[in-house]
């Protein structure tokens, strides 16, 4: 059966008719609606990540993996698509950033802190996080190249930009499908156990609770759009009111709204000494946006936005990311954590955090 929604959870999901209701009562008080809103966002996204999990757990590992792939991102792609529609696109590719920094530093870092604390040493699965490190590093590439192609092909007539960035993202989404394939087919064994049996018992009771869990992840689907479109349509007044740039409004609060549920769930699993979930959360998180997330985007800003969506992230996210990277990366390399490498990757968060907030806007 799907769990029952926590208390904190309960008083979170308030937030929804508040957010609503002040969009209609007072729809000039922009920062009020605004942090409604990403309250509102928060247990929606809980509760799409536990339906998830529960079906997940009933249909397999294939079908189940597919699921997580598609709805573990749910809240990022429903605030980047209404984002996409207001023509926000340097706010949907700052959440991005924001995305992949906050997954592999803040998450993995607040991971092996609280973990750390609980355990004196935390051992993973090197030979997984090592292709995930990899695999993370390959599609940011993606990422960085056509930065680089902006940059050196600024003074040429006309050059192919749209045209590139949109066969990038192609690429980095057939990558993406055969990622899955590796992981749920041909190499399942590296990742964790296969299926079990459970799903397959208590026939009738099973279907019941696959049916709650599937009704639960359409109301919360149907609720994160409903407030997403309340946090879009104020986040530019927002950021103003607030002197904040709309940067780092997408790097940071954007984006730890969108895999808030993920980030508990990491700091869970590890306090609980299961460190391998809780680094393939984090760096899978970070792949996921990479070549599933940002590609669908580029494709779906074709559709729905004023203009088509690039991929030139500015200098300091490609910064950010790259050191984000080499972070995760040095820490993951001997298969074992404590509780001081979580301090660090906090560390470099908080110093880049810092960074995009006194970043002067464009």
């Amino acid at each position: 059966m799907t769990e029952r929604p926590s208390t904190g959870l309960l008083v979170l999901l308030g937030f929804v008719p508040v957010a609503i209701t002040l969009h209609f009562v007072a729809p000039e008080r922009h920062v009020p609606i605004f942090f409604a809103s990403v309250l509102a966002i928060l247990p929606l996204a809980a509760l799409i990540g536990n339906a998830t999990e529960a079906l997940a757990s009933r249909l397999g590992g294939g079908i189940g993996g597919l699921l997580n792939a598609t709805f573990g991102n749910a809240a990022e792609l429903i605030i980047g698509v209404l984002a996409l529609r207001e023509g926000l696109t340097d706010l949907v590719k700052a959440s991005l950033t924001g995305s992949i920094i906050g997954n592999v530093l803040l998450v993995f870092g607040a991971s092996a802190l609280v973990g750390g604390l609980r355990h004196p040493v935390q051992r993973f699965n090197r030979t997984a996080a090592g292709l995930g490190t990899t695999m993370l590093l390959l599609s940011t590439i993606g990422l960085v190249i056509p930065a680089v192609f902006h940059w050196l092909s600024r003074n040429t007539p006309k050059p192919p930009e749209l045209k590139l960035d949109t066969e990038i993202a192609v690429v980095l989404f057939v990558t993406y499908c055969l990622s899955l394939i590796f992981t749920l087919r041909t190499h399942r064994g590296l990742y964790g156990p296969k299926d079990s049996d459970e799903g397959k018992k208590g026939g009738r009771r099973d279907h019941g609770s696959s049916r709650a869990a599937l009704l639960m992840l359409l109301g919360a689907t149907i609720g994160v759009a409903v407030v997403s479109e309340l946090l879009v349509s104020t986040v530019t007044k927002a950021a103003q009111d607030l002197g904040m740039s709309q940067l780092f409004i997408g790097v940071v609060v954007v984006a730890l709204v969108g895999n808030a549920a993920e980030h508990y769930s990491a700091v869970v699993l590890a306090a609980n000494d299961q460190m391998d979930a809780a680094i393939a959360i984090a760096v899978g998180s970070s792949t996921q946006i990479a070549l599933f997330v940002a590609p669908l985007l580029v494709f779906l800003s074709h559709v729905v936005g004023p203009q088509p969506m690039d991929l030139l992230f500015t200098v300091f996210e490609l910064v950010a990311i790259g050191l984000a990277l080499l972070s995760i990366a040095f820490i993951s390399h001997d298969g074992e954590t404590h509780w001081m490498e979580g301090v660090q990757l906090l560390a470099v968060y908080v110093i880049l955090a810092l960074g995009f907030y006194y970043l002067p806007a464009k």
